[in-house]
């Protein structure tokens, strides 16, 4: 449910980031206001928009920033994970391989002289 909302916050902040970058005119733009285009700036007063817009688009990437980290940190850590490979294989029952189950025929020993299996004794120098 976090995740969701964090998702939706970071895409609502980042179609934001982009119409304000979009909207702001870069420096090159004073100089064709010079030459008669000077309502370029005259929207947001007559210091043009580089304050407010300014900071606005520095708040909003704070924001973007730190949504980035906690998504980040909500995908790496889900609820209900082991915290580590090495907690995981510790935390895993022994088995014990010298028990054998009781249903499960247990092979006659070999003796020495007779040979119950179906491998060829090795020769014999």
């Amino acid at each position: 449910m976090l995740y969701n909302i964090l998702l939706i916050v970071q895409l609502i902040v980042s179609l934001g980031i982009i119409a304000l970058v979009l909207m702001q005119h870069g420096k090159g733009a004073d100089a064709g206001a010079a030459f008669g285009g000077g309502a370029s700036g005259s929207v947001f007063g007559s210091r043009g928009s580089g304050n407010f817009m300014s900071r606005t688009t520095a708040i909003l990437a704070t924001i973007f920033f730190v949504n980035s980290l906690l998504l980040a940190y909500i995908v790496a850590h889900p609820e209900g994970a082991a915290p580590s490979v090495v907690e995981s294989v510790v935390s895993t029952p022994v088995v014990d391989t010298n028990s054998v189950p009781s249903d499960v025929p247990v092979p006659a020993a070999v003796e020495p002289s007779g040979n119950a299996s179906d491998v060829p004794a090795a020769p014999k120098e």
